[in-house]
């Protein structure tokens, strides 16, 4: 906490003597509690670059988009070919600023039990983290790597598709009518992952993040299951501890903030639900401020006002390095 220049000693009140209504709730301590249950909820984030911006000034980042550049044939006594890509870059501009507050009234201050700050520290950090979240899902709807021209960022789910191919070849989701929202299947998940390969994509670090109505399919799948498959040992075996660790070097996640596709727009996606397929290179995160917290005395209300808040941004870095699928909900 910060003090004027005249206090020079701090004098440690119990809190039967407070008066005021979470006088007892230190603003260091609700952020330390705010920044874990930040952590703990987060799912997106962990899997994705994260650019630290914190302490910097601005509001606007520029990262190289450089081309890949092809090796030539030396021919004997002649110089050699010089590659002259003319490189470009990308803009991301650090608008989201999100907040969580709670006015907390005296008599309540007065009356509730220790657990209050529990709460609202634990709810805060999950509000924030969810938000985070959902801005990183909706980035994902950008994911062109299974469309022709993979390294050209789409809009909302242009290029997205469904997860049970057809003859052989990946289907384009169509959000018309109702839409053509299909499973993901064993073939369509290979099928999937070689246009991932085909795109130059590193096969480090690739992740599928799924709504829980896809788990539940996804655990009927025998070659997600089974020994023969997944083998027996510890935590290996899905029959029995319900988990879907990985399949085919892909670790696979399972997140409650999958967005509905063209839910906003059209109304067919609130029967759908995007998974999005991608290696960690696809999308980025910039943290300016990290959750913070702060209380304030508000007279006029004889209550406490506390504010948690972060500021960040997201976006596409590799479209080409990812896949949006959407599922039935």
């Amino acid at each position: 906490m910060a003090f004027g220049t005249d206090h020079v000693t701090l004098t440690e009140v119990t809190a039967a003597s407070r008066t005021r209504s979470n006088s007892a709730f230190v603003p260091e301590l609700w952020s330390d509690e705010i920044v874990a249950a930040y952590k703990a909820n987060l799912v997106m984030p962990q899997l994705v670059n994260v650019m630290n911006f914190v302490g910097r000034k601005g509001d606007t980042v520029h990262l190289p988009a450089p081309v890949r550049g092809s090796a030539s044939a030396k021919t004997a006594e002649t110089i050699v070919t010089f590659i002259s890509n003319q490189e470009s870059k990308k803009q991301y501009i650090i608008n989201e600023h999100w907040e969580y507050s709670r006015l907390i009234e005296d008599i309540v201050g007065v009356q509730a039990l220790d657990s209050l700050r529990r709460f609202y520290t634990d709810d805060a950090g999950y509000a924030l983290s969810v938000r985070v979240d959902t801005n990183l899902h909706n980035e994902g709807a950008k994911f062109a790597g299974a469309d022709a021209s993979p390294t050209v960022e789409g809009s909302a789910y242009s290029k997205a598709v469904i997860g049970t191919p057809s003859s052989g070849s990946l289907v384009a989701y169509s959000s018309t009518s109702d839409g053509n929202a299909a499973s993901i299947t064993d073939e369509g998940l290979r099928l999937m992952l070689r246009e991932l390969d085909d795109n130059n994509v590193s096969g480090m670090d690739r992740y599928l993040v799924i709504p829980p109505v896809e788990k539940a399919k996804l655990l009927g799948i025998a070659r997600f299951t089974e020994q023969a498959f997944t083998g027996e040992a510890g935590g290996a075996n899905s029959i029995r501890n319900g988990k879907v660790g990985s399949l085919y070097g892909v670790e696979i996640y399972v997140s409650t903030n999958c967005a509905f596709p063209d839910a906003a727009s059209t109304g067919v996606g609130v029967n759908q639900r995007a998974a999005l397929l991608f290696q960690k290179d696809a999308l980025v995160m910039f943290e300016q401020m990290k959750p913070r917290a702060q209380t304030q005395y508000k007279l006029e209300y004889l209550a406490d006002l506390f504010t948690s808040d972060l500021i960040f941004d997201s976006g596409v870095l590799r479209p080409e390095a990812g896949i949006a699928i959407v599922v039935p909900a």
